[in-house]
């Protein structure tokens, strides 16, 4: 049985049923008005009133779309995430399955402290949301580490030490430390070390 085999039942990305026309072509008027948007001002910076009035429609079809704003961040991460999860879930060593346990957990902590950095700012916004802070993809990822350091031998209460390493890529986290000076490879070792007393390297 391999890894992916032993990860919980869930979506790779967030799924939504089948829309009607209308509701569709709002839905991705909303998403491409919330991308342009977040482009051009930051996330931080973007309003659920902004992205309706740049969409064209009201703000009650935003809400009725995604649940939330935080639901609408999400939606523009998925398809980064989708390839990021396929990665180490199927992809090719090391991050693949194909790789020893610990190799793969070195991996997989450099590739997430790149997409943390990259997409700071959608998912900082989504972290200020308590009902999507731990959603399908975060806990996927809890589970990918959680199996990787069982296969790698580790012992002790497994779910404490797989949120512990979570929480060395949490967004707030990455990028304070970056604006102190610190670099992607220093938090990437700083990962590795606490990876490797885990692991028992």
């Amino acid at each position: 049985m391999n890894l992916s085999d032993r990860l919980p039942s869930l979506p790779v990305s967030e799924s939504t049923p089948p829309e009607r026309g209308d509701a569709a072509r709002n839905r991705m008027l909303l998403l491409d008005a919330a991308r342009r948007l977040v482009d051009e001002r930051g996330a931080d910076a973007v309003t659920t009133d902004d992205i309706a009035a740049a969409a064209g429609v009201g703000k009650g079809t935003l809400f009725r779309r995604f649940g939330s704003r935080a639901g609408l961040m999400v939606v523009l991460l998925d398809e980064d995430e989708k390839a990021m999860q396929q990665q180490f879930l199927f992809g090719p060593p090391p991050l693949g399955p194909d790789a020893p346990p610990l190799v793969r957990l070195l991996a997989y902590g450099r590739e997430r402290l790149k997409f943390v950095e990259t997409h700071h700012a959608l998912l900082a916004d989504i972290g200020r949301d308590p009902q999507m802070r731990f959603n399908a993809p975060t806990t996927l990822h809890h589970s990918h580490i959680r199996v990787l350091l069982a296969d790698a031998g580790t012992t002790g209460d497994l779910d404490v030490q797989a949120s512990a390493l979570l929480a060395l890529l949490d967004v707030d986290y990455v990028w304070h430390e970056l604006h102190r000076g610190r670099t992607l490879d220093d938090l990437a070792e700083g990962w590795e070390t606490v990876a490797r007393k885990l692991c028992g390297s």
